[in-house]
Order: structure tokens, then C-alpha cells, then sequence
């Protein structure tokens, strides 16, 4: 059929979209045992644990209404852990850690009004029978306190646990998830101060454990990596006293190892210097990118061309190997369980061809044997566009990347001529990095016959430390520049529509998409997701785990107070000249509504076509199935009204004040 673009009949709906899958996430192994959470969009949003048993049984570990989420750094993770069949989790309603036996759930801590003080990073250590936690404590007022504490599990933990290393006072401003030593006399973790984030500085430190679990002896909170200028992340034991971590001293992630010794440590080593970025920005407590089979191979998560890779490391012949896997990404890596000798992992896997998915991965010769779908409902391949890795030159001149996916259907063209619109997508973050692969969400534009570009811009992860660090300084110049430059680049070599470019991203990519909108004559509509449009506000109302992220990425507030209020679409209101969609939850306290309310009533001031949908109870990123489908259904009316196509969908009436 000959039908424009953007009005192509598709099979993939907003509703199917959501309602066929899950989000699966920080898979672990025990044993014979495997688990995982998913996040059940059809259940509120509710988070699961799930185990796989070794004879392929696979039960919900939580029913309702336990929701297995973490609070701290507002992006939680590690919300469960499990060893030797043990396993304890948090609750995100009451802020709990709940043990989980064969009679049912007992929490271990008390119910201090959810939010009040809350626990992530959680590590059981058996024989002992106690659990190491970060606890965020918001009682005292101010900002929220992070330590690293321990819990007993057969206790009632009146004080919320006690410190690990013996003072009610935080020695860094963060701490990560601690990492237990294969015999139990050792801790280690990351942690960093204001006004860095993980990923510009942080440190690697390791404590002795008493008979308690509690700190003692030389070693007593003692770094032993990292420091300013470099990262280090993710403390791996290979034996009782080495450590394996991916550092950046190299001005890429690399695996290093240091060794304890009796007087502290030694240097740490890069073991396989590459130009390749290993691991990937600590957003959460828990994500894994390292882990080592029965065998004793090491497997390590890597990014090359933008693509995620594994590398499988030799601890004995110091030989490193990317694993041949049939997959456009990796993460979430996780070795096997105790006393096995196999050289498997099991990891989250995206592929281009069909949904993401937990798998078991043979090392060896790469194959793989799926153990959890994120989907039960496949989309036809006619209907599935591929990425395509592009790269273009920035207004810096730099080299920018990013991913296209050209419209594809297998029935529908485009009369003769007839370019199609594109949608230029920015990912949150704005340390992280859109990632290729099937997306169900970009398939929804592309199988209506629009094209989409996902942009790694400038301070992306994948490419090095100093692909990253060219956003230092420059948040809202070159994240939009290189959206820009990408969209025009397209353009000029025929494959997209000039006229009919538009932006989305939620979050920080909110913020770029509503700085290109106000910064740049280039997109003709664009859809803001809870983004942020005015940078003061951010750096003055937002928690704690960002409270200092505006300093690397635009100056430190208030000093440099000109410049955010320069780089803010909110103050720049007079150099808007097209439509924009706003979708933001009445609950999120990453960016406040009021930010979205503000950005509505200078569109409507000034006579612009402007739609706000507030979503109540959700909060930064929307979780229900409802709100999940009426955003994306209103995005879609949106788009067509204002670049004059008809969808083939029938969508819910949209009002869109100006227009």
C-alpha cells in the first residue's frame, strides 16, 4: 500500500507494548538457583523477585503487596540479596529489610514511615548471619545520611543497624554496595564526596571484619585505588586478598587488580589495557558488569562501537578475548553458583532482532539458552528495524555517535518523493548512553514510517573518560549541538524530512530536548518526559545523590548562577517557535512538576501550540501501564497533528492549547 509517512498501519500498539513484558533486572545466582526482579508495568508497576529452580520451576518469590524496590540515591538497587539459600530484600513502601524464609516474610528493621530511612547494596554474609547495608537515614534533617551498616538478621535492629566501621559519622558523602571476601575478613566498597559522581572520582577501600562483621585492625577503612581524576567501580574478590575493579587511570575502564598485603595494599595494575570502555556509570547500587565462572574465568562487559561486548579474561595466562555472542548488548553479569565448575554467566542480554532477556551464557562458545524473556508477545521481524551505528562531525568538530533506525515495514511505502519525519531521541543521564537494539518503544514510531535517531552525544559512556568529559562544563552546548548536527546530518544526506524534525528524551534528556527547542532552529516539535527546564532549580531542589552534579556539568551553584539561568529554557521562553508536548508525574522529586507547570505557561503566554498531562502517583519515570500507554499515545496524536499526518491508530483526543 502506498500510505504516508506516519500514517502506516502498525501492529505494534502502545498497550502491547507494555502489557506483553517486563523490566528484568539484577539477576543472581545461588546454587542451582537463579533469581531476578521484574518490574510488572500491568501490576502498578510492582517489583517481583523471581526464582528459576534447577528442575525449570519458576515461582514469584513476593507476591502482593510486596514491592521489592530500594529508596536510597532515589535510584535504589540492590533491593535483594541471597546466599545459600538465604534471602532478605527491601520494601519500598515501608522502607524495610524483610528476611524471607520458608514460612514466609519477617522484617528485620523497623517501619519508619517509608522514605524516613531506607536501605540498598545489600550483602549477606551467612555465617555470620548478618547482612551489610548502605542505610540512608532523613531524620536529621539537612541532607540524608549514607553509611554502611550491619544488620543482624535474626534481630530486631531497633537502631537501624549498626555502623560497620563504629562511628554514627559518615567518613565519605556516598558509599556503594560492600562486597564481601570470599572467607568473611574483608569489606570493600566505593565511595566519593561532593561534588563528584561516581564515575569523575571515587575510591576503593577495603576493611578488616571482626568475629561481629564490624571494622577492626590496620586496614580499617583504608583506600586502596582510585582518587581524584579517576573512577573505580565494582570491587570483585578473586581470592581472600585480591581484588579485581575497572579503573580509569588509563582514560578508559579497564580491569585492574591490587593485592592485599600486611602493610596495606599493593599498587593497583591494569591487567588488560585497551581502548575499550569496560563497565558503565553507577547510577544504582547493584548493576554488575563483572563476574567469574566456575572455571575461573573472569567476564567482563565492554563497549565497542557502542555495541555491549563481553571480554573474558585468563587470571592465569593474563589473556583477555571479546566471547562471539549474537547480541547488540550485555549487562547485568553475574557468574555461577557456588561450587559449580562450568564457565558460564548468566546475564541481561538485548538483541536486535527480538526482546531483551536473562540467559545463561556458555563462555566458551558463546551460546546462549534463554531463562526469561522480557516479552510474551513477539513482533513480526518484517516489522523490526535494525540500528544502524552513524557517526557525524559536531559544531566542535568532534565526532559524535549515535544509532538510526530507518522506518520498515513490509507493506506500506511512502508516495514517490515523500522523505519521512524523524525523531531525535536523548537519552537521561546525562552520564549513560542509549543503547542499540530491539526497543519496542522505537519500533512503535518506526513501523508507522518514521525514522529515529538515539543520540550518544558528548558525555556519553562507551566511548572513554574523555568522550564523557566533553559535556564538563558544557551541559545544554554540547549534548545539544550534537542532537542537532546528527538530525541535520541526516537531512542533507536525503534520509529524513527537514521540515518535519522533532526531539524527545525524558529526564536530562528532557532538559536537551527543551534547550535544542529553545537554543537551536533546527526540530519543528518536540515531547519533554518530566525534563528538567530550569537548571537552577535543579541544582537548588533536587536529593541528594545529584544535589552537586550541575557543579561538573555547568559550575558550581550559586556562584556560577549566570550561567545557569543562560543555559535554562525557562528564562529563554522568547526564542521558542514551535510545539511541545509535556509529560511529567505529580510524584517526582528528581524534577519537580512545577518545573513542566512553568514551561506550559510560557508556551501558553506567548501563543504556542502546548499540550501537559500530569500523571498522578508516578514519579521520575513512569511505571504504571496506564501512564505508560497514555504518554505514548499522546506523543503519537501529538506528532500528527502538528506535522499534519493522520495516524492509523485510534488514539484519545489530545487537547493541545494554541493550535
Amino acid at each position: 500500500m502506498t500510505t504516508p509517512h506516519g500514517s502506516w498501519p502498525s501492529p505494534i500498539g502502545a498497550a502491547d507494548m507494555y502489557a506483553a513484558s517486563v523490566a528484568l533486572d539484577a539477576p543472581r545466582v545461588d546454587g542451582a538457583d537463579t533469581y531476578w526482579l521484574e518490574g510488572r508495568a500491568e501490576e502498578g508497576g510492582r517489583t517481583v523477585l523471581v526464582r528459576l529452580s534447577a528442575d525449570g520451576t519458576r515461582e514469584d518469590l513476593t507476591p502482593a503487596p510486596w514491592n521489592v524496590r530500594s529508596r536510597v540515591h532515589e535510584y535504589g538497587g540492590g533491593a535483594y540479596a541471597v546466599s545459600a539459600g538465604q534471602v532478605v530484600f527491601t520494601e519500598f513502601t515501608t522502607g524495610q529489610v524483610v528476611r524471607l524464609d520458608a514460612d514466609g516474610a519477617h522484617p528485620i528493621t523497623p517501619d519508619a514511615g517509608g522514605a524516613a530511612v531506607g536501605f540498598g547494596g545489600l550483602t549477606l554474609d551467612p555465617a555470620r548471619r548478618v547482612v551489610y547495608a548502605v542505610r540512608e537515614d532523613h531524620r536529621g534533617g539537612g541532607e540524608p545520611v549514607n553509611l554502611l551498616v550491619r544488620l543482624d538478621l535474626d534481630g530486631a535492629n531497633a537502631d537501624f543497624g549498626t555502623p560497620v566501621l563504629g562511628r554514627s559519622e559518615p567518613a565519605s558523602d556516598f558509599v556503594s554496595a560492600p562486597v564481601l571476601s570470599p572467607r568473611g575478613g574483608h569489606l570493600a566498597w566505593v565511595a566519593w564526596d561532593h561534588p563528584d559522581m561516581p564515575w569523575d572520582s571515587s575510591v576503593l577501600l577495603v576493611a578488616d571484619l571482626d568475629a561481629a562483621g564490624l571494622a577492626e585492625g590496620t586496614r580499617h577503612h583504608t583506600p586502596v585505588a582510585g582518587g581524584p581524576g579517576e573512577s573505580v567501580e565494582e570491587p570483585t574478590w578473586l581470592s581472600e586478598d585480591r581484588l579485581l575493579f575497572v579503573g580509569d587511570r588509563t582514560g578508559f575502564g579497564n580491569l585492574s587488580t591490587v593485592d592485599l598485603t600486611p602493610d596495606g595494599a599493593t599498587s593497583p595494575t591494569v591487567v588488560a589495557p585497551q581502548e575499550i570502555e569496560f563497565g558503565c556509570p553507577r547510577w544504582t547500587l547493584d548493576t554488575r558488569v563483572l563476574a567469574r565462572t566456575g572455571a575461573g574465568t573472569v567476564v567482563a562487559r565492554c563497549s565497542v562501537d557502542g555495541f555491549g561486548r563481553l571480554a573474558a579474561w585468563d587470571p592465569a595466562t593474563g589473556q583477555t578475548r571479546l566471547v562471539d555472542l549474537a547480541v547488540s548488548d550485555v549487562t547485568e553479569v553475574v557468574g555461577g553458583g557456588a561450587g559449580t565448575s562450568d564457565d558460564t554467566v548468566v546475564a541481561r542480554c538485548r538483541f536486535v532482532d527480538g526482546p531483551a532477556a536473562l540467559v545463561r551464557i556458555d563462555v566458551a562458545d558463546g551460546s546462549l539458552e534463554v531463562l526469561r524473556s522480557s516479552s510474551d508477545g513477539a513482533i513480526d521481524p518484517a516489522y523490526v528495524s535494525r540500528p544502524e551505528p552513524v557517526n557525524w562531525t559536531s559544531e566542535d568538530g568532534a565526532t559524535a555517535h549515535g544509532f538510526y533506525y530507518p522506518p520498515t515495514h513490509p507493506d506500506a511505502v511512502a508516495p514517490a518523493g515523500e522523505l519521512p519525519p524523524l525523531i531525535v531521541k536523548t537519552h537521561g543521564g546525562p552520564t549513560a548512553a542509549a543503547v542499540p537494539g530491539y526497543a519496542p518503544g522505537i519500533l512503535y514510531w518506526t513501523s508507522r514510517g518514521i525514522g529515529v535517531l538515539d543520540v550518544n552525544y558528548g558525555g556519553s559512556t562507551g566511548y572513554g573518560r574523555a568522550y564523557r568529559q566533553r559535556l564538563a562544563g558544557r551541559w545544554g552546548i554540547v549534548d545539544v549541538a550534537d542532537a542537532a548536527s546528527g538530525a541535520l546530518a541526516l537531512a542533507e544526506a536525503g534520509r529524513v524530512d527537514r521540515a518535519r524534525m522533532a526531539i524527545t528524551g525524558g529526564s536530562a534528556g528532557g532538559y536537551t530536548t527543551l534547550a535544542a527547542l529553545t537554543f537551536r532552529d533546527v526540530f519543528a516539535a518536540g515531547a519533554s518526559h518530566y525534563g528538567i527546564s530550569d537548571l537552577a532549580a535543579l541544582a537548588a531542589e533536587t536529593h541528594k545523590f545529584e544535589s552537586r552534579y550541575c557543579t561538573g556539568l555547568v559550575g558550581p551553584w550559586p556562584e556560577a548562577r549566570a550561567t545557569y539561568e543562560e543555559r535554562s529554557p525557562i528564562h529563554h521562553t522568547d526564542r521558542l517557535s514551535c510545539p511541545i508536548i509535556l509529560l511529567q508525574g505529580d510524584q517526582d522529586r528528581v524534577v519537580p512538576p512545577n518545573q513542566a507547570e512553568l514551561m506550559a505557561q510560557a508556551l501558553r503566554d506567548k501563543g504556542l501550540p502546548v499540550a501537559l498531562l500530569i500523571f498522578e502517583g508516578e514519579g521520575h519515570g513512569f511505571r504504571s501501564l496506564d501512564s505508560l500507554v497514555r504518554a505514548r499515545e499522546a506523543e503519537a496524536a501529538f506528532y500528527g497533528r502538528v506535522f499534519g499526518y493522520a495516524p492509523a491508530d485510534d488514539l484519545p483526543d489530545l487537547e493541545i492549547e494554541n493550535l
